[in-house]
């Protein structure tokens, strides 16, 4: 099974975990990571496991880096059925309610589409001693994610 790994990021923390979750999962997977900025709609495919990796930016809102994602997202409205996908979000729990908001923003649209969260929403908290490293590659060993069948 192919994954794509999507990150959305303001200072590049996301796009770290990113990297560490498809490090974790290509000894099993087909793994690409891209960057919401630059990721096409049209390109979410149900025959594809997705991660979705995004950090919280200022008063719980998604970083910049996930802005054309979501807008797309919004605007378009794709029928997202049979896709399925699990989040890891990225935030702080000094900010109180808006903690990780930006990753279930992202996962929320995602099932207005259609698609099926799976899996814990992984919310790593900056306040605490966890490298978002470790945390990321913990997490992805726990996704239950069909394996590739060799032809």
């Amino acid at each position: 099974m192919r994954v794509v790994i999507l990150f959305g990021t303001e200072m590049g923390t996301a796009e770290s975990a990113a990297d560490s979750i498809a490090e974790e999962l290509r000894e099993a997977h087909d793994v690409s990571v891209h960057d919401m900025t630059d990721f096409d709609i049209a390109d979410l495919d149900p025959r594809h496991f997705h991660v979705v990796v995004c950090s919280t930016y200022g008063d719980g809102d998604i970083p910049t880096g996930a802005e054309p994602f979501y807008d797309a997202l919004d605007r378009h409205r794709p029928a997202l059925h049979g896709l399925r996908f699990a989040v890891f979000g990225l935030g702080d729990t000094v900010y109180g309610d808006t903690f990780n908001r930006g990753g279930e923003i992202i996962a929320e649209r995602l099932v207005e589409c259609g698609a099926t969260q799976v899996g814990e929403h992984a919310r790593h908290d900056a306040s605490t001693e966890i490298r978002v490293a470790d945390m990321a590659r913990e997490w992805a060993a726990t996704l239950d994610i069909p394996t590739l069948v060799s032809a």
